[in-house]
């Protein structure tokens, strides 16, 4: 019996995994062409990313909301996480742009900047799975664990 509460866990963690996936593949096309288009068009680094973060996070939050974990989360934790990575990709894009400003192509400025935008959000897709599970979106203790087993008491 132990043994198949573990294939369901393995299971239903699996699932949950997939949906958290697809919820950001989602909110990173999303978030991926609002920052190109930007950055394209002349837009700074900096104001590339809060925007593109901004398209990708409405997204992102109803998804995982709704779809992924099916209940709310914690808002303080949330907003958190997702500012420190909007933070964190504000850095990089500004650090690859300051970087590429010799190259003379637009187009490959672009595809590099925008390539390490994409690069910060995958390193940070398994970090923001882990806080998401652990502390957005967890269960209460009460909720996660099974009732003991009661012995009827004879009256």
């Amino acid at each position: 019996m132990r043994a198949l509460t573990k294939i369901k866990l393995t299971r239903a963690r699996l699932l949950l995994w997939a949906k958290y996936s697809a919820s950001s593949v989602v909110a990173t096309v999303v978030s991926q062409l609002a920052f190109a288009l930007c950055y394209w068009f002349g837009t700074a680094a900096l104001v590339a990313t809060l925007v593109a973060w901004l398209a990708g996070a409405i997204p992102n939050y109803v998804l995982n909301r709704r779809y992924t974990w099916g209940r709310s989360g914690q808002k303080l934790p949330y907003t958190l996480i997702v500012i420190g990575s909007a933070v964190t990709a504000a850095l990089v894009t500004s650090l690859t742009d300051h970087l590429v400003r010799g190259l003379e192509s637009h187009a490959w400025k672009t595809l590099l900047v925008t390539g390490s935008y994409f690069a910060t959000y995958a390193v940070l897709f398994i970090v923001k799975f882990v806080l998401f599970d652990r502390l957005v979106f967890a269960k209460p203790a009460a909720a996660s664990e099974p009732a003991p087993a009661r012995t009827p008491v004879a009256t």
